[in-house]
């Protein structure tokens, strides 16, 4: 209660009770909150408080060292050039040459002679000229100087039985042998693998560039054992006979023989028995 001190008057009142002043301190309360959060997120204030400050304060520190850095390193630049110049103003530059190396620092490589060649290096060159790179052909010859396909010694894929013969006509450039799945193919003669892949109507299919411009083709294989790139010998395996590809019904190898660029009948250099 407010009483007046002349008067005594009563000039205001308040009942307090339980209810009222929790309810007076709880606002209160909320208001004291209230005010520091806003204080805190509004003003800079909030980089006092630990690991609240802003992101970008770290990043901001980096661009700056950096920049330091790099500003010592231009006045660095700098105070050599200024130096320099001195000594050319004033005639302080060095003229001494240095002293030439000795003959004890110097390594002897008198002793190599380029034109010269070990007898390791020969018998490596006399290897590696011989070395057969593809088939055999008649006499011993290598395969890129065989005069026509007929010379070559073709070594059977697959043992199997012919199903589809060659008939260019019908497009089907090779021939359909037939044999157990699994099968290990072979190449028909020494040469470089250009192309092994998979393709939708033949599946997994290899080709093999062979010499005097000779390239025979395996198709619908199951497994492909070699590479683009890779060289392979007469009778090597090469993949495995499968039922890949969409122009297929059963397992088989389909051979195809491309000689100057033109389909050969495969039956007639192979023996399929």
């Amino acid at each position: 209660m407010i009483v007046d001190d002349q008067t005594y008057e009563e000039a205001a009142s308040l009942r307090l009770s339980l209810l009222n002043l929790f309810i007076v301190m709880s606002s209160l309360t909320v208001l004291l909150v209230t005010l520091t959060v806003l204080l805190v997120v509004f003003t800079p204030l909030k980089e006092y408080i630990p690991g609240y400050g802003e992101g970008g304060g770290r990043q901001q520190v980096v661009e700056l060292v950096e920049r330091a850095d790099s500003l010592q390193e231009m006045v660095d630049a700098h105070n050599h050039y200024i130096e320099n110049l001195n000594k050319i103003l004033n005639d302080k530059v060095s003229t001494e040459v240095p002293d030439a190396p000795s003959k004890a620092d110097v390594k002897n490589f008198d002793t190599i002679r380029l034109g010269t060649k070990s007898d390791a290096e020969l018998e490596l060159r006399k290897q590696v000229e011989t070395q057969d790179k593809f088939a055999v052909a008649k006499g011993a010859r290598d395969v890129k100087h065989v005069g026509s396909i007929n010379d070559f010694y073709f070594f059977c894929p697959v043992k199997g039985t012919i199903t589809s013969l060659f008939n260019p006509v019908a497009n089907h450039f090779g021939i359909d042998v037939v044999t157990a799945k699994d099968e290990a193919i072979k190449a028909v003669l020494a040469g470089k693998v250009i192309f092994a892949d998979w393709t939708l109507e033949t599946g997994y299919t290899i080709s093999i560039q062979h010499g005097s411009n000779l390239i025979s083709t395996y198709k619908h294989c199951s497994i492909l054992f070699k590479k683009v790139g890779n060289f392979v010998t007469a009778g090597e395996v090469i993949g495995v006979v499968g039922n890949t590809g969409e122009l297929t019904n059963g397992p088989h190898l389909h051979l195809e023989l491309w000689y100057n660029g033109i389909a050969v009948n495969p039956k007639a250099f192979i023996n399929f028995n």
